[in-house]
């Protein structure tokens, strides 16, 4: 069977609605219920239901062979995995952000929160830019309300979080969407499976 990783949650569900239109549908997948593995023995499919930021992880480490994950997942953890195809779903922009009426000081060190700290360390480093990056994993949108930062970098997808809590996109650099992902080996080895499932998640793309 192709193992297939799925992120969990509403972007997992709109791939699995496009694999399971191109023929790879699993029939157990809607049902209320805690598994994380489904079969599909007619399909030759076993789907993995993991963690968003999981997916490559699986991908890379062979325990799956095909997942989707954001783009802004695969630049950040540098995965080793080869990247098939943009679903052109899950679509939002990596931006720095800062208070409203905030004025940048460049005679010291911005001090930036994030959860993307190498994707933040690329995009200054190609500003020559001296940080100080705070990690934070979550409501990074207080840092800067708070005084622990000057800016947060993050994805917005409409930017009402922002506006809500009185702050301000000031560069959009990445745009960001779900990607097809494969296992290096996997590719090689089961390359039928995967290239024909490729071509029919293309002809779903809008």
């Amino acid at each position: 069977m192709l193992n297939i990783a799925l992120p969990k949650g509403r972007l997992g569900d709109k791939v699995y609605d496009m694999l399971a239109a191109a023929g790879y549908d699993c029939p157990g997948y809607y049902e209320q219920n805690r598994k994380l593995v489904f079969e599909s023995p007619e399909k030759n499919v076993r789907y993995l239901l993991v963690k968003p930021s999981d997916v490559a992880i699986y991908v890379e480490h062979h325990a799956a062979d095909v997942g989707i994950v954001g783009k802004d997942i695969l630049l950040e953890q540098g995965s080793d995995v080869y990247e098939l195809l943009d679903l052109n779903i899950g679509k939002c922009r990596m931006a720095v952000a800062a208070p409203e009426g905030y004025v940048e000081d460049k005679n010291r060190t911005l001090r930036v929160a994030t959860k993307y700290v190498n994707i933040t360390k690329e995009f200054y480093a190609g500003r020559n830019r001296e940080i100080d990056i705070i990690k934070l994993n979550g409501s990074i949108e207080l840092a800067p309300l708070l005084g622990l930062t000057d800016v947060i970098v993050d994805i917005v997808e409409t930017g009402s979080t922002l506006r809500e809590n009185h702050l301000k996109v000031i560069e959009e650099f990445r745009n960001i969407s779900a990607r097809f992902i494969a296992n290096k080996t996997s590719f090689k080895f089961e390359n039928a499976i995967i290239s024909d499932m490729m071509t029919k998640l293309r002809e779903q793309i809008k």
